[in-house]
């Protein structure tokens, strides 16, 4: 026992604070969760989805975490070279966000320092605060090699992504085009549709009539009156009777008097407002659709700052909200406003920052789907990527089948700047897209090139972590190796942000799929169902959890908490952990200190150790079956039970006499078979629970538990026999309990009993007098031979618990007739019940023709057993009337 070791006399609880910092100092210090490829060895690899740089730990990170690990610790103890990869995205826009709040604390401004500059402030940011959600995956005890810890600007990481980028600019799949895109005011750039979020608000739908040129008019029902500024056309549907004489006339937009054509469009929804819809090609994805397929002109109305332009006339350079209220007044007072209802809707906002999306044309990057999207739904349809639950693989090939261009360019400063120069020379303007910087125009030999200022979509570069962080494009031993990773633990919401596009990455430049299993954890809901967020107050910081509870414990709640659905969060559950370490702590002060240094060794000579034996082999199977199907909740109640319910309060209890026997032979028999159990129950908990699985293994010599195999234990080694002699012991002293408990006899009272067996239960009574000692631990019961020797001496009389084999008489000091004869009439009432039950399957005919005769031959013997409990109860009833 080392220095650093706990006292196990004196600590009675763990305390999982200094015990933590301990192992994780030492765990680090001997690179125990680094690994090499190792040909002679499976691989087994994870790569983290790296959490943004700006990013802390939440709760969703904790338990996705929490579910890393426990594979990761699982397949090293089962000999695979496991590797779980550890590293942090750049988070384009909202590490710019944090950036660029700092300068404007102090007056200024990004534009005001300039972009390189910026940068630098950016990298001294990352440099100083972007190591903190590291240093908390650490703990919260997360086996990853922190060695290779990636980032994805580390050079060689850019390296990759200008790679891809050039090699599908060259295929045609990356093209530059003027198209409609979510754009953010607030953060100045265009986001991808996934990077929408919609909200319902409160509005309201205007409704407001168009003049047609030569009489009459049509009305439409829009939700954003200001955008009619950019109007060029009404549109109603093909099929819509109302309007079949108004399509091909001229409609005047109020205000500003602009002529706009009313076509027809198979599009519009002739139930929305009036039928009748205004046509915004710079302003609305249906409606840029729209207006390219019938040839219309487009007008931006709104600038990428949010405010009215020139085209917009007398409204130019209001901001929105101000024009709509400037736009709502004047048709008023132009008499073209019919009506304003309240109207509920969905709104477009920035995933970031919160903000209003404005839909506008923009000139941009996009990469068509097409060509890589296929390869990558065949890939999950044939199995070769397995979603679990299953049901999210469904959902993945649904969205594979809608997938549009991807707007891939961002105008922001941080992030991968695109390698691509436009050559400025008079006449050339010619656009080079390459892996280096170009010295010259490869077309005009002109050296006044401009590099392009946008960067790449995060996602974009996110979409390579499966291969670049192993070294790719360069053919490295980690790639080759380690490359197809094993597992992906992820949440639902970016399987198409991220999942979907690392399968297509993958396939397209290493030829085969990126992981083997996409498994899709729960979202953890407050504890009232609403989503965690710091701005609604709902959000729980794992670190606190940990502060509280310990690092075992919040792990042990979250894994309990997952299930194939959302959950709500459950502080008891994490406070049930922490007990559940300090029963597992205990449970090993135990052993130890009755060990006295006896190393584990299995014995077979006892019944109660081929029990636990056996026990433990059904845990074990069962544990690692839950891993293997990423039941977590299940894996972690299978090994809290089996701990409590068999270790604790059977196995412990009823080896206790032989531990502290004055037997020298038999006390290191119990002991050696204690340390044995208590070892693989260690082993059994270590993916799950690692730092007090490792405290009471380094009290024996077994750590680090990760260098130890997983079982102890096979299923060969359970045995039915065994197990059913013992589940008779249990039994009995279950019922002999429930007795004591019904009549209210104190805790501490020794009552005296005697064993009467039944017709052929004579084995029975051997294995009840052989735990003589267990029955007056368990049970506060002194077994005496004779039947009549029991109530000897006591006023009460002796009366009769029924048991496997038999039945206990029990003296009864001082109990109340009147309640003994109501005890013993449900217990008759409960046993005739039985006897109807087996009476009548025995009549079945349909029974005793069909079934085996073995089976029948039970069912009787049952029958039998039945009547004469049923019979000496009786008896013993009448006996009190």
């Amino acid at each position: 026992m080392t220095d650093e070791t706990n006292d196990l006399q004196a600590t009675t609880r763990f305390e999982p604070g200094p015990v933590e910092d301990r192992l994780l100092r030492r765990w680090l210090g001997e690179h125990l969760f680094h690994a090499e490829p190792d040909p002679g060895r499976r691989a087994y690899s994870i790569v983290i989805p790296p959490p943004n740089v700006t990013g802390k730990l939440h709760m969703g990170h904790a338990l996705n975490d929490a579910i890393q690990d426990a594979l990761t610790r699982y397949h090293r103890m089962l000999g695979d070279n496991a590797c779980w990869l550890l590293g942090t995205d750049h988070a384009g826009i909202a590490t710019q966000n944090v950036v660029e709040k700092q300068l404007r604390a102090q007056g200024k401004s990004k534009e005001d320092i300039g972009r390189e500059e910026f940068v630098k402030l950016v990298w001294a940011w990352r440099e100083q605060y972007g190591n903190t959600i590291v240093e908390q995956v650490k703990r919260l005890g997360c086996a990853c090699d922190y060695e290779r810890e990636r980032f994805t600007l580390d050079p060689q990481y850019v390296k990759a992504v200008v790679k891809v980028f050039v090699a599908l600019h060259a295929k045609g799949y990356i093209y530059k085009d003027h198209y409609i895109v979510n754009w953010c005011p607030r953060c100045g750039t265009a986001i991808s549709d996934l990077e929408v979020e919609y909200i319902d608000e409160a509005g309201h739908l205007y409704y407001v009539r168009y003049a047609l040129e030569g009489g009459g008019s049509v009305t439409i029902a829009t939700t954003r009156p200001e955008t009619m500024l950019g109007d060029t056309a009404v549109a109603v549907n093909p099929t819509d009777e109302r309007y079949r004489e108004t399509v091909g006339r001229t409609a005047l937009l109020p205000l500003l008097g602009r002529a706009l054509p009313v076509i027809a469009d198979e599009r519009v929804d002739p139930a929305f407002g009036t039928g009748a819809l205004k046509i915004t090609p710079a302003h609305d994805l249906t409606d840029f659709d729209i207006g390219r397929d019938h040839q219309l002109p487009t007008i931006q109305a709104i600038g990428p700052d949010g405010r009215i332009t020139a085209a917009g006339g007398p409204y130019a350079g209001l901001a929105i909200d101000e024009a709509r209220e400037r736009v709502v007044a004047d048709l008023r007072s132009a008499g073209v406003l019919e009506k304003v209802d309240d109207y509920s809707h969905s709104v477009a906002t920035c995933h970031r920052c919160g903000t209003h999306i404005e839909p506008l044309i923009s000139l941009q990057w996009f990469m068509r789907m097409d060509e890589l999207k296929a390869p990558a739904t065949e890939a999950v349809r044939d199995g070769r990527v397995r979603f679990v639950p299953e049901r999210w693989g469904r959902v993945y090939l649904d969205w594979m089948e809608k997938l549009r261009p991807w707007c891939i360019s961002r105008q922001l400063w941080w992030g991968h700047q695109l390698p691509v120069w436009y050559c400025e020379s008079e006449g050339c303007r010619e656009t080079i897209v390459a892996e280096q910087e170009p010295a010259s125009c490869p077309h005009c030999g002109g050296a006044s090139l401009r590099r392009d200022t946008d960067v790449l979509d995060t996602w974009f570069s996110s979409a390579l972590w499966p291969f670049a962080t192993w070294g790719w494009p360069d053919e490295t031993a980690d790639l080759a190796y380690f490359y197809p990773t094993s597992l992906l633990s992820t949440a639902r919401e970016i399987i198409f942000l991220w999942v979907a596009r690392m399968v297509m990455m993958g396939l397209e430049f290493m030829g085969d799929v990126p992981f083997h299993e996409v498994y899709i954890h729960s979202v953890i809901q407050a504890a009232d169902g609403r989503r965690m967020s710091k701005s609604l107050g709902t959000g729980i910081d794992p670190v606190e959890m940990i502060d509280k509870y310990g690092a075992d414990a919040t792990r042990f709640g979250l894994l309990l908490m997952s299930s194939s659905q959302d959950v709500r969060f459950s502080e008891e559950k994490i406070a049930m952990g922490r007990n559940f370490a300090n029963k597992l702590w205990n449970a090993g002060r135990l052993v130890l200190l009755a060990a006295d240094g006896t190393a584990p060794a299995r014995s077979d000579s006892e019944l109660v150790d081929r029990w636990i034996t056996s026990r433990l082999a059904r845990a074990t199977t069962a544990v690692s079956a839950a891993l293997e199907a990423c039941d977590f909740s299940a894996a972690v109640d299978e090994l809290y039970h089996f701990v409590w319910d068999e270790v604790c309060d059977w196995y412990l209890e009823l080896v206790k006499t032989r531990l502290y026997s004055d037997d020298p032979a038999v006390r290191a028999s119990a002991a050696g078979h204690a340390m044995f159990v208590l070892d693989g129950v260690a082993r059994l908990a270590h993916p799950f629970l690692p730092f007090v699985s490792e405290e009471i293994a380094s009290q024996y010599g077994a750590a680090p538990l990760l260098d130890k195999p997983f079982a102890v234990v096979g299923p060969d080694d359970a045995g039915a026999d065994d197990e059913a002699a013992l589940a008779r012991l249990q039994a009995a002293v279950q019922a002999l309990r429930t007795y004591r408990a019904e009549q209210r006899i104190a805790p501490g009272q020794v009552l005296r009993a005697a064993f009467v067996a039944d017709d052929g239960g004579a084995s029975a009574g051997d294995l009840y007098r052989s735990f003589t000692d267990a029955f007056r631990a368990l049970a506060r019961i002194e077994l005496v031979a004779a039947a009549g020797a029991a109530a000897d001496g006591e006023a009460g009389g002796a009366t009769v618990v029924l048991v496997p084999g038999g039945r206990f008489e029990v003296a009864a000091p001082d109990v109340d007739r009147g309640e003994e004869r109501e005890r013993l009439r449900a217990q008759v009432a409960k046993l005739e019940a039985e006897v109807a039950r087996s009476e009548a399957k025995l009549a079945n005919t349909s029974f005793v023709e069909r079934a085996p005769q073995a089976v029948i031959d039970k069912e009787r013997a049952k029958l039998a057993d039945y009547r004469a409990d049923r019979d000496e109860l009786a008896t013993r009833l009448r006996s009190l009337s």
